[in-house]
């Protein structure tokens, strides 16, 4: 198969960036300088003319992956009775002696060693700047070093052995490595090559630059607070959202890619690459549950910034921004791409951002509240503009919204949005009175009960004992398994089991669990199917361990672990035959896990 399943890659990074590298030692996406930033490796969504790195074993029987103990390093080591050679790939952590990140040039590096044996290694490298859109001119002045001269965007790839063109724009080479020899590329990202001529000529030290990056992430997991039972899959989830995280700004992407397909040859196709307010704050809870404050910090200082800025037309927020705040992500399809496996369109840009999601209030006032209780005090500028969006939910809460699921079939009255601006006013309510900050507290209170009141009549089905996802409407949604853990009711009362029950029978499939049913009036506007949503699966354990089923919510849980890829890796979706859908990896199920495996640990106790 020309396109290698979604669950074969590992990932790295630098925290302003991203690469994905298979398997079979390709890196098949990158973009540079930023997340959003066009991509310079895109073969995962065209595997003609999307381009790619490729480092790995001319001879290999078996390929391993793994990565280094407590890191974001990974390690691909291509297995054959005649020798045994890895290639280590990362992405430079730089800081000066002060702390601070060095901004400026990203790369990444790539180790080739020979372990056992002699090993031959092939290199191929092949840019397609800005998805293919954007030619290059390749210069082999010097022959150990190739630049990839574009506008606006220009590579550097400084080798130890010769390179040769491969008469499409890139590079080869073929090399042997004798046991114990290691030899190590980098690929440099810079503005303008001909302002930083020596780049050819200064080839990196990959054994200091292996040293830092190893360090910095083994100092920064030694930070998390969580000794559980599933430390390890908490880990890794923990190192895959600080790497979803841009540097500069504290900002938190959903996830790494576009257009990796819900369902193979479908349509549901988006891009990730930019910061949804709910995903942003769900991450926030991750991060202060595992005791990472700073991170909390500085997303505040983001969020702080969005808040203090002009009402749009969708209220005191949008639902998304670009990862520097902008506000306008046009959505563009790119018809010239092929698309994973066929599956088109392949989306830059997200369209959603014009949408109103009601429920992003609660999602935010209530990590806001958290982070003052966990974190630090907000301040009483940030308390004013907090009290400006809860009073705009008194007025706006009972709107018809899109809500969590950016449906485009048009917007409806959805329970979880309702849900959600009752946690809105709820946690002002609670903040206010733990700090004595000036608030109207009648009506927002006033306004609170009314939410409930209206969710308990109108989003209750009496005759089926389950919330539903929309007033009017007899579908079922999995985010209404969120109450209970949104503290709006009791996890053991009736109508929660009722809703639990509910979803067991009609949404999942064993530990698989569907978002909301297609069939039953919750049309979402778009043509075909999709699979299961892995964070719905994570909040079915956690909701199952609230209402007491312990035993039900531990199996669960260690079914759902069984399907992350073999790295730990988790994409957005699951399909029919188990495989890894949609975009990859995301933060929405990583964080879904590390909250369901604390909850879990609590309840289970030390000796569970």
């Amino acid at each position: 198969m020309p396109y290698k399943p979604i669950e074969s890659y590992g990932i790295i990074g630098d925290m302003h960036s991203v690469a994905l590298v298979g398997m079979d030692g390709s890196i098949d996406w990158c973009c540079l300088p930023h997340f959003d930033s066009p991509s310079v490796f895109a073969a995962i969504l065209d595997d003609k003319q999307g381009g790619s790195f490729e480092l790995a074993a001319v001879h290999s029987t078996s390929r391993k992956q793994m990565y280094l103990p407590d890191t974001n390093v990974l390690l691909t080591r291509f297995l054959d009775a005649e020798g045994v050679g890895e290639v280590c790939d990362f992405m430079p952590i730089h800081r000066d002696t002060y702390g601070a990140y060095r901004r400026g040039m990203h790369q990444i590096v790539r180790v080739a060693r020979a372990v056992r044996g002699a090993v031959r290694f092939r290199l191929s490298c092949r840019p397609a700047i800005d998805f293919a859109r954007r030619p290059h001119r390749l210069l082999l002045d010097d022959p150990r070093g190739a630049v990839f001269d574009s506008d606006g965007l220009d590579l550097a790839l400084i080798s130890p052995v010769p390179l040769l063109p491969d008469g499409a724009g890139g590079v080869t080479a073929d090399f042997v490595l004798e046991e114990g020899e290691s030899a190590t590329f980098s690929l440099r990202q810079v503005e303008d090559w001909t302002a930083n001529a020596d780049l050819l000529s200064t080839p990196i030290n990959g054994d200091e630059a292996l040293r830092r990056t190893v360090t910095f992430w083994r100092q920064w997991l030694g930070k998390s607070r969580y000794k559980g039972r599933w430390r390890e899959m908490v880990d890794r989830s923990a190192l895959v959202l600080k790497l979803l995280t841009f540097e500069p700004t504290g900002a938190i992407v959903a996830a790494a890619t576009t257009s990796l397909p819900e369902e193979i040859g479908g349509v549901r196709n988006w891009d990730y690459r930019y910061v949804w307010v709910r995903d942003a704050a769900f991450t926030l809870y991750a991060f202060l549950r595992l005791g990472y404050t700073e991170e909390a910090a500085r997303f505040m200082e983001w969020l702080m910034a969005r808040v203090s800025e002009e009402d749009g037309p969708t209220g005191p927020l949008q639902l998304m921004y670009g990862i520097d705040g902008r506000h306008e992500l046009p959505e563009v399809d790119l018809t010239h791409l092929d698309g994973y496996r066929g599956s088109r369109p392949v989306r830059v840009g997200n369209g959603a951002t014009e949408q109103l999601q009601l429920d992003i209030y609660g999602e935010l006032i209530d990590s806001v509240y958290l982070f003052d209780k966990y974190g630090s005090p907000i301040s009483y500028d940030f308390w004013r503009e907090h009290r400006r969006m809860a009073y705009w939910v008194c007025e706006n809460w009972d709107k018809e919204d899109e809500s969590i699921w950016e449906v485009r079939g048009g917007k409806r009255q959805f329970v979880y949005s309702k849900l959600q601006c009752w946690v809105a006013l709820d946690r002002t309510l609670r903040l206010a009175d733990k700090r004595s900050l000036p608030l109207d507290r009648q009506r927002i209170a006033r306004a609170r009960d009314e939410v409930y009141e209206t969710i308990m009549t109108r989003g209750w089905d009496a005759e089926r004992r389950t919330f539903v996802q929309s007033f009017g409407s007899t579908a079922l949604d999995a985010s209404n398994l969120l109450m209970s853990l949104m503290r709006f009711i009791s996890p053991t009362d009736p109508r929660m089991v009722g809703t639990i029950d509910r979803t067991l029978a009609e949404l999942a499939s064993d530990t698989l669990v569907h978002r909301y049913e297609l069939g039953k009036g919750a049309g979402d506007g778009l043509d075909g199917k999709e699979g299961t949503f892995s964070i719905c699966s994570f909040w079915l354990v956690e909701a199952q361990a609230r209402a007491g089923r312990l035993d039900d919510a531990r199996f669960l849980f260690e079914k759902m672990l069984t399907y992350a890829n073999h790295l730990g890796l988790y994409s957005e979706q699951i399909g029919p035959n188990g495989e890894l859908l949609g975009n990859f990896p995301q933060a929405f199920t990583h964080l879904g896990l590390v909250s369901a495996a604390f909850y879990l640990d609590r309840a289970l106790g030390q000796g569970g």
